[in-house]
């Protein structure tokens, strides 16, 4: 049985075995329990939007993330109201127009940590909502910087550290300097927690941002990331095909597989400077 909880850890009783030594001793993992986002239009009555697994901590953040990315929400001038109920249940309140917004985005189910837009009712509207980049304008990032960032990411990673069970994303600088991080069990969760802290903040759009993530680079993620503005995305993971082509086709850098001596750049390869002379990216197409 779980117990000793700290914020986002919790201990438990384990079975140690390597090898044919077995012992008895306690080990810390990531606490998930479900949030329950639950919204109110107006002066209708207030309903569930949706439940979904998470890292518990910063939940108003990542219910006003979550509502941008899914564009019922446009700034931070659309909530009337942000209420953390009970440690699994917070409130929304929006103006009038979100209405048709809502039934667009609505998930008949829960949402586990790893969903991004599964269990919504329609794909329609799913792209970031703002004109595509230029993709030869800024920021431009050192390819020596890019090298580092992952290493900076798992450095402010302090959950992870304890679990090695948490997700993270980082907003960054261009030079590199860490603006601020997010952890939670759901990848999905980590940037609607960082996108709705800055939401709320009144600093989006993040144009001159470098968005970092632990895992791979799915639709979602890059569709999160476009909704907010920031150009680039950095995964230590794989991009699917369909990150690829949103990334493309909203003018923003994606690139996989970010190590400390290596990453590959899929799209937007005129942000990254300092790399040796090669093909295009658009003649090997």
């Amino acid at each position: 049985m779980a117990d000793g909880i700290e914020l986002g850890v919790v201990q438990t009783g384990i079975l140690k075995v390597r090898g044919d030594a077995v012992s008895f001793t306690r080990d810390r993992v990531a606490v998930e329990r479900p949030l329950q986002i639950r919204v109110r239009v107006g002066d209708q009555p207030e309903r569930v939007l949706s439940t979904t697994m998470r890292t518990p901590g910063e939940d108003p953040a990542l219910a006003a993330g979550f509502l941008y990315a899914e564009r019922v929400l446009r700034d931070r001038t659309g909530v009337l109201g942000l209420h953390q109920l009970d440690s699994d249940t917070v409130l929304v309140e929006l103006e009038d127009g979100a209405a048709a917004a809502l039934e667009a985005s609505a998930r008949p189910f829960v949402t586990t940590a790893a969903c991004g837009v599964c269990g919504r009712t329609s794909l329609d509207g799913m792209e970031g909502g703002r004109a595509p980049l230029e993709p030869t304008s800024g920021p431009f990032v050192d390819a020596a910087v890019v090298h580092r960032l992952p290493g900076v990411l798992r450095q402010a990673q302090a959950n992870f550290e304890r679990t090695g069970g948490l997700h993270a994303a980082g907003l960054f600088a261009a030079d590199g300097a860490l603006r601020a991080v997010h952890e939670d069990v759901g990848r999905h969760n980590a940037v609607d927690k960082l996108v709705g802290t800055l939401l709320l903040a009144g600093a989006l759009p993040a144009s001159d941002g470098v968005l970092v993530v632990s895992g791979r680079a799915s639709y979602e993620l890059v569709q999160k990331a476009e909704a907010a503005g920031m150009p680039v995305l950095a995964a230590v993971g794989a991009p699917s095909s369909a990150a690829v082509e949103r990334a493309e086709a909203a003018g923003m850098t994606l690139l996989g597989f970010v190590r400390e001596r290596g990453f590959n750049v899929y799209c937007g390869s005129a942000r990254v400077v300092g790399l040796p002379s090669a093909t295009p990216l658009n003649e090997l197409r």
